[in-house]
């Protein structure tokens, strides 16, 4: 979840433990699948907040040592090398509030429940320092945000990818956030969300099991696989409609891991449409459904992914009353299905 990484289902590592853009030590034991790999690369798999050639400088500084020595960048790292990392912090200033409308489908004095649009990251990162949900959520509430996570992440209990539009939860304290996250932590906070696919699959309800993990040559990507070291996923779909060629589904994930809904419906068969990592295509046209109109014509029906966080159901930790938040579905995608009805309609 890339990212997901804007991760679309798994709550922010940082909820749960320091983020390591503030000093907070981390330990990493190398596994066989990893052999062979450079120590500088191999720990920007584990720290890509921090650029190669930061890692570069912290490694020949001995901030990074390989089983308690000093290393070099270019070290081939081997299967059972202990990796200590220390990163200095940060070079850059806190998020600085920006008056960014937000859509809040609720709030009271403990949380807010935002509809993020399908092009804000989440958090200030590398390439990244403005513009983004943390950005606006310090304009709209100030100091009412949690801190465990540091300014960077203030608030932050879970993420989206930047192209993944819908439901998003913010804590305005740090016991809130930490009980949030224990939420989502031991899979209490139901998530469903709504997709537009390609292809058709083939039953109207089913469930997709497939362990899942790092893409073994590109960090950005995850697969399903019958590795050992593989982690559990399970996702449940449901068609909602379907088209020549294409499908409405709604999708509950019961895993949050990374990228989980884009991977599984991938692994069925039927990719998220204008998904570029996992369909290899970033848009769609109005005449790739309207033969009609022109080639040359330039009418992009959407430029991200179809997949939209559409609702989230949880337990509030301070009234222990269920909040049930739904998003509106987003204006491309309602584009996308009234072009499918009319030119793409089921056999």
């Amino acid at each position: 979840m890339s990212d997901e990484l804007d991760d679309d289902l798994a709550p922010d590592p940082a909820a749960l433990t320091p983020s390591v853009r503030f000093r907070e030590p981390l330990d990493l034991l190398v596994m066989v699948k990893a052999e062979g790999m450079r120590l500088d690369q191999y720990v920007h798999m584990h720290v890509a907040d921090f650029s190669r050639s930061e890692l570069q400088k912290s490694i020949e500084a001995g901030g990074i040592t390989v089983n308690g020595k000093p290393s070099k960048p270019s070290y081939k790292v081997r299967k059972n090398d202990r990796l200590h990392v220390e990163m200095p912090e940060p070079t850059h200033d806190i998020p600085i509030p920006e008056n960014i409308p937000l859509d809040i489908l609720y709030q009271d004095g403990w949380l807010a429940v935002i509809n993020k649009p399908h092009d804000m990251v989440v958090h200030p990162a590398k390439g990244n320092w403005s513009g983004t949900l943390v950005n606006a959520l310090q304009w709209h509430f100030r100091e009412q945000l949690s801190n465990d996570n540091g300014q960077l992440r203030a608030g932050i209990v879970h993420r989206l990818d930047k192209d993944t539009s819908g439901v998003i939860l913010v804590a305005k304290d740090n016991a809130t956030h930490r009980e949030l996250a224990m939420q989502f932590e031991t899979r209490k906070v139901f998530k469903e969300y709504i997709a537009i696919v390609v292809g058709e699959l083939d039953r109207d309800s089913d469930y997709i099991e497939g362990a899942m993990k790092m893409h073994p040559h590109d960090r950005l990507r995850m697969i399903v696989s019958t590795d050992p070291d593989a982690k559990h996923a399970l996702s449940y779909y449901e068609v909602l409609e379907r088209f020549r060629g294409f499908t409405l589904v709604k999708i509950q994930p019961r895993t949050g891991r990374t990228h989980q809904i884009r991977v599984h419906l991938l692994h069925a068969g039927c990719p998220v449409l204008a998904d570029k990592l996992y369909g290899g295509r970033d848009s769609m046209k109005a005449y790739e459904l309207d033969s009609t109109l022109p080639r040359d014509l330039d009418d992009v029906l959407i430029g991200r992914q179809a997949l939209h966080a559409f609702r989230l159901r949880f337990r509030h930790p301070r009234t222990d009353q269920w909040i049930e938040a739904e998003a509106p579905f987003p204006p491309d995608m309602r584009r996308v299905l009234e072009s499918l009805r009319k030119h793409r309609p089921a056999r």
